[in-house]
């Protein structure tokens, strides 16, 4: 006889963390401006690329932390 399996929360306070790659991008006045150019690129540019990666951060470290005893 199998065991019940236990309803699955998502309900970690770990997720909050996800807001933040949504709500930085928003935050314009970061990127509201020309100069200073990086390689010759505004800094529009770099900033979408460190968005990314700041993305990709956040979500594994809300990863790692919420992998309680998945197989």
């Amino acid at each position: 006889m199998a065991e019940p399996e236990t309803p699955r929360s998502d309900r970690s306070p770990w997720n909050w963390l996800l807001l933040i790659p949504i709500v930085v991008p928003l935050l314009t006045f970061l990127y509201n401006h020309d100069e200073p150019r990086l390689g010759g690129f505004p800094v529009f540019y770099w900033l979408q690329l460190a968005f990314i990666l700041l993305g990709v951060g956040t979500t594994t470290v809300v990863y790692q932390m919420t992998k309680r005893g998945r197989r």
